[in-house]
């Protein structure tokens, strides 16, 4: 996704190719179910033209809670607001004002329901002060901003999904899992023949080359666990 400030344009950002860096022999670990594991953490690409890409993540527009908090907050105030010119017009007011003003000047301040009702104003005023602070959208990751004016996102979906095509085309990958995260992403693959370790290290080279290709203001770190299909590990 992306969002515009100036532009009608939108133009493919520019991927800046690194060295990879190959795991050493202490990353790599043979486990008792015959798998390879290792985890590599990248650096994060160089800025270019002294362009800001450490903006965060997108902002949610959050429109639920907000028309559910507005239509509550209207109808109360046109339900008080009616009443209220029903008392001005010298007749009775309704049953359930009186009725609440009536409990409240009554009930002591530790009254099961005085407490539950505080406990409920409370927890909803925490998550209204919750929704307000944090930014959303957890689903989108930054990309890289090359053009001042345009901000762009990935979903973790797609990411994932382009990750996962990637080691599909590693020889010997029989079916992968690819967990996508904000800060870090997590591959489980199954190997049908080749040694686990070769596996790996092909997964290794390609799945970095493929992090730097989708272009992120924030590089996630990357696991890699290779295992046999059940009834063929191999030791």
């Amino acid at each position: 996704m992306s969002e515009s400030q100036g532009s009608e344009s939108t133009r493919q950002l520019p991927v800046i190719d690194g060295a990879i860096e190959q795991p050493t022999a202490e990353q790599t670990t043979g486990t008792e179910l015959g798998q390879s594991a290792s985890a590599a953490d990248y650096k994060p690409l160089p800025v270019l033209d002294d362009t800001d890409d450490g903006d965060g993540r997108f902002w949610s527009a959050r429109r639920v809670p907000a028309g559910v908090l507005a239509l509550l907050i209207l109808a109360g105030a046109a339900l008080l607001l009616y009443d209220v010119a029903a008392v001005r017009a010298d007749r009775p007011a309704m049953r359930w004002r009186r009725s609440l003003a009536r409990e409240l000047a009554e009930r002591p301040l530790d009254d099961t329901w005085v407490l539950v009702g505080a406990g409920v104003a409370t927890a909803l005023g925490a998550w209204l002060l919750v929704l307000a602070a944090t930014p959303g959208l957890r689903e989108v990751l930054p990309m890289r901003r090359v053009h001042p004016d345009v901000r762009a996102g990935l979903h973790r979906a797609a990411a994932a999904m382009v990750l996962r095509d990637r080691a599909m085309e590693v020889s010997g990958v029989r079916s992968v899992r690819v967990r996508m995260g904000r800060t870090r992403v997590d591959v489980r693959a199954v190997s049908h023949f080749r040694e686990l370790d070769d596996v790996r290290t092909d997964l290794d080279a390609t799945l970095a080359d493929g992090i730097r290709g989708l272009g992120l203001a924030r590089r996630p770190a990357l696991s890699v666990h290779v295992g046999r299909p059940s009834g063929k590990r191999k030791g």
